[in-house]
């Protein structure tokens, strides 16, 4: 079994960051679109420690103003 939970973590990091957006301001934003997450939940997707739903997936890519797809794209380190 994989250690990492999702594939989308560290691209959902890097656009969160093109947006200059901090965890907590992310997290805020979906907030205010009516998801309940908080700054530790995101960090733990975006490091790959959570799983993540296709719901959420949807989720994330809304706030970000993005096709779920892009979510799905590996990022380069």
């Amino acid at each position: 079994m994989a250690t990492e939970q999702n594939m989308i973590g560290p691209t959902l990091r890097s656009l969160r960051e093109a947006e200059g957006l901090t965890q907590a301001e992310f997290a805020g934003r979906l907030q205010l679109a009516g998801w309940d997450i908080s700054r530790e939940t995101l960090a733990k997707v975006e490091s790959q420690f959570r799983c993540v739903t296709d719901r959420e997936l949807v989720r994330f890519a809304e706030a970000l103003e993005v096709e779920p797809s892009e979510l799905l794209k590996p990022t380069k380190f």
